[in-house]
């Protein structure tokens, strides 16, 4: 094959602005490495695996409540064992370096007009979250399975979860009972949140009756949330509504 003509290069602008560029400088100020071309940066972060995963981790300001005793325990794949000793949280890392008032989250939806979370706004509905969480025993290591669209309480809830150590899982709606049960009951989740129901395409799926059959589906289960989303004074046997939890 030919090697075309170059179509489009970056200006030295642009590549004294990319992240990159700000990287390879830290780097050989910090750690004594010069390279002069993606190409070295390339070669030096493969050949050197521990020391370009440490620098990234130092580069990037990770914050870990327990020191790692070394960036690569182990090389074995699979079954690689990075950063042992460590412990970080996610949701800590999610919400730093953001204006308050700037924009998390756009969304939009078949029944609601478009909107917007600010970043304080989205911390607080994640607090609020994990609060209720915490209130039903869920805690690290617990698994809490959500029956979600795609909408903010769902990132926000992750983020909740993340950030007290529980483990998440989630799959939409419009999935069925048994394909749901399949997925959820190997983890055993301690509480569920899950939606009333879903618009798509001009018609309403009420989805009420799905949530009581993975409930009986899921013998572990403590606790199950109702999210209003067809209709705001839905209610389930057994269950909270949002605004309980």
């Amino acid at each position: 094959m030919a090697r075309g003509d170059v179509l489009w290069e970056p200006g030295d602008d642009l590549v004294a602005a990319a992240e990159i560029t700000r990287y390879a400088r830290w780097l050989e100020r910090e750690r004594g490495v010069s390279v002069v071309s993606y190409e070295e940066l390339w070669r030096w972060s493969v050949g050197e695996l521990e020391a370009f995963w440490s620098s990234l981790w130092a580069f990037y300001d990770v914050r870990s409540r327990a020191p790692y005793r070394r960036p690569l325990a182990s090389r074995a794949m699979p079954g690689a064992v990075w950063f042992p000793g460590a412990e970080l949280n996610y949701a800590e890392h999610v919400f730093r370096g953001h204006a308050p008032e700037a924009t998390a989250i756009v969304y939009a939806s078949e029944q609601a007009a478009p909107g917007e979370l600010s970043w304080v706004q989205l911390a607080e509905l994640t607090a609020a979250i994990a609060a209720g969480l915490r209130e039903r025993g869920v805690g690290r290591g617990d698994r809490v399975a959500a029956y979600l669209p795609n909408v903010p309480e769902a990132v926000a809830a992750l983020l909740a979860c993340a950030s007290i150590g529980a483990v998440w899982s989630s799959c939409s709606p419009d999935f069925g009972v048994g394909s749901v049960v399949d997925r959820f009951a190997q983890i055993e989740p301690k509480l569920l949140l899950a939606v009333d129901g879903y618009r798509y395409g001009g018609r309403a799926f009420d989805r009420r009756e799905t949530v009581a059959r993975l409930r009986r589906g899921l013998p572990g289960l403590e606790c199950c949330v109702l999210l209003p989303s067809l209709d705001a004074e839905a209610r389930l046997a057994g269950a909270l509504t949002w605004g309980e939890f």
